[in-house]
């Protein structure tokens, strides 16, 4: 297991020292989460589950949130080209 120092500012450690006693976790599982759900968020597997069942569904399969940029993108490019004489 690799180590990184990450350094946090008085409210926001404070608040993730409560938000741990809330929830019963340490801050390591709270950043453990966290990165997960990032990885998680830009496609990136996080385990070799993950990974296997990305591997298997193929390249033409997209996440949900590529899917909803990827509308966005599009409904922006449609716009653009009637605005276009």
């Amino acid at each position: 297991m690799a180590r990184k120092l990450i350094a946090f500012d008085e409210d926001t450690i404070g608040k993730l020292t409560q938000l741990g006693r809330d929830r019963m976790a340490t801050l390591q599982e709270l950043a453990d989460e966290a990165f997960a759900d990032l990885l998680r968020k830009h496609g990136i597997p996080i385990d070799l589950k993950d990974a296997l069942r990305k591997s298997a569904a193929g390249p033409n399969v997209l996440s949900d949130n590529a899917l909803s940029g990827l509308a966005k993108s599009r409904g922006a490019k449609k716009r653009d080209r009637k605005a276009t004489p």
